[in-house]
This record gives structure tokens, C-alpha cells and sequence, in this order.
């Protein structure tokens, strides 16, 4: 199940839910219980498959050229 990141409306606290597919379910604020609460948009992290170069680039390769 996917975790999805909401703020609330009526104290701010961000919280995280586990949601099947659909994401139908209302949730309620741990912190005020609140129940309006925004779907926010979540970034995520992206692992990199080869450990041996840590030269830090963004690249897998580590030499993309630059531009």
C-alpha cells in the first residue's frame, strides 16, 4: 500500500496514511482531529543500483556532461 503525505487544514501538522489504490478513505488528524485534510504532493528517492562510484554526480556514470 502506497503512503501518502496530507496537512490539515485547521492546525497545519503534516501526517502520513497508508491508502489502498483508490484513496477514498477520510482520514481524521492524529494531533487536533481535524478532518479536513489536503493531499499534498510527495517527492520520492531514487536509489542508485551501483554502489562502487561515489563521486557524488547525479549521473549514474558519474561523467555526463555537463549542460
Amino acid at each position: 500500500m502506497p503512503l501518502f503525505e496530507y496537512k490539515c487544514k485547521k492546525c497545519g501538522q503534516k501526517v502520513e496514511f497508508l491508502e489502498r489504490g483508490s484513496g477514498s478513505s477520510r482520514h481524521v488528524c492524529p494531533h487536533c482531529g481535524g478532518k479536513d485534510l489536503q493531499k499534498l504532493f510527495s517527492t520520492f528517492a531514487a536509489g542508485r543500483s551501483d554502489s562502487s562510484s561515489d563521486s557524488g554526480s547525479s549521473c549514474p556514470t558519474g561523467t555526463c556532461p555537463l549542460g
